[in-house]
């Protein structure tokens, strides 16, 4: 395996930093910490340059807060100056490490997503009869640190490099430990408990790495199981078979192998069963012929909606910003066969008129 050394003057250079700041500022620069930034811009590049080239950088605390939606996650926020290092760090190593991957992993990846997710399981469930859903317990909280590092390091053979990796990771330390259920693994003592792990949600680097650590189960997959049908979006995996005996034995190799990462299969909800019947993924119940949206996924917007009309009609949103959301979601609803549903919805729901 080639590995690459080197990379860290282009980290650190002034015109990384400043494409980083770019990358980092789309869309944000109304935001007070962005504009703070920018006010002294150069000197605040200059700043993180003599700090990285040092070696004395710091990342500060994490902001964090709860969604609820789809499910209950803790989103951890770093500042604006950490961002921009994650991304002066990810636009020099994200291009080698991408080159690793397979075709069929969708997350947080140009030109993949969600929707060419859909497809891709579309385009399989018409081809296979049979497929095994499976996803991590607790995936993000689980993360080995131990194992990212020596993974990373099979790749990057960079020191400084390495050292500004670990110094991300170590700042994400704890920050989920209240989200994981300590799980012991063949070998372990009473110091596993110890061990480092857990990446924020929400760090730009976080996402890469998931795909990073995740890409050793994608190579076991397609190498030593030789699936042919196989896609993972983050954590979430979906493997196509003739034959459900075969499906069940890569159970089984996949429940063991991910025990070498420190994970663990949802085994009551990684199944086998035929894709006729419909195949939940990624907000959508998935047949060959069509997909349907889940039932939570319309309540939730349907909540949404009520609460967008509500602030409209009270003068606290304007109708361009709530167009832009309306138009978001029916965007996203379009992948499904939703036309009834979005017909009702706009129709049990008009905007109302403005009482300000």
């Amino acid at each position: 395996m080639k590995t690459y050394k080197n990379l860290y003057p282009q980290i650190c250079s002034f015109e990384n930093l400043f494409a980083a700041y770019r990358e980092a500022a789309r869309g944000k620069r109304g935001r007070p910490n962005v504009a703070r930034f920018e006010m002294e811009l150069e000197s605040n590049l200059l700043q993180l340059q003599e700090e990285l080239e040092g070696q004395t950088y710091r990342p500060a605390g994490y902001y964090h807060f709860i969604i609820t939606q789809p499910k209950r996650r803790r989103i951890s926020a770093a500042p604006f100056r950490d961002r921009v290092v994650h991304h002066a760090l990810c636009r020099v190593i994200e291009p080698i490490f991408e080159r690793r991957f397979i075709h069929d992993s969708y997350a947080c990846r140009v030109s993949k997503g969600t929707h060419a997710a859909l497809d891709r399981c579309t385009a399989f469930a018409r081809r296979y009869p049979f497929v095994l859903q499976g996803d991590v317990v607790q995936f993000f909280p689980a993360i080995d640190h131990a194992i990212l590092r020596t993974i990373l390091a099979h790749v990057l053979a960079d020191a400084q490099t390495l050292w500004l990796c670990h110094r991300i990771m170590e700042s994400g330390v704890g920050v989920l430990a209240d989200e994981y259920d300590m799980v012991y693994f063949p070998g372990d003592d009473l110091f596993a408990a110890a061990r480092p792990r857990g990446l924020p949600i929400g760090n730009l680097t976080s996402q890469f790495w998931a795909n990073v650590y995740l890409n050793e189960l994608d190579q076991f997959v397609k190498r030593e199981l030789k699936c042919r049908a196989y896609l993972r979006y983050c954590d979430d995996f979906l493997l196509f078979s003739e034959s459900k005996q075969e499906l069940h034995r890569w159970r089984e190799a996949i429940i063991t192998f991910l025990r070498s990462l420190r994970l663990c299969l949802h085994e009551p909800q990684s199944v086998v069963f035929p894709v006729v019947t419909g195949i939940p993924f990624l907000g959508f119940r998935v047949y060959p012929d069509h997909r349907r949206l889940k039932r939570r996924n319309g309540v939730a917007f349907a909540r949404r909606l009520r609460a967008w009309e509500k602030a409209y009609a009270t003068g606290n949103l304007s109708l361009e910003d709530m167009s832009t959301r309306v138009q978001g979601w029916i965007a996203h609803a379009k992948h499904g066969d939703t036309y009834g549903l979005r017909s009702a919805f706009f129709a049990a729901y008009p905007i109302p008129r403005r009482t300000v």
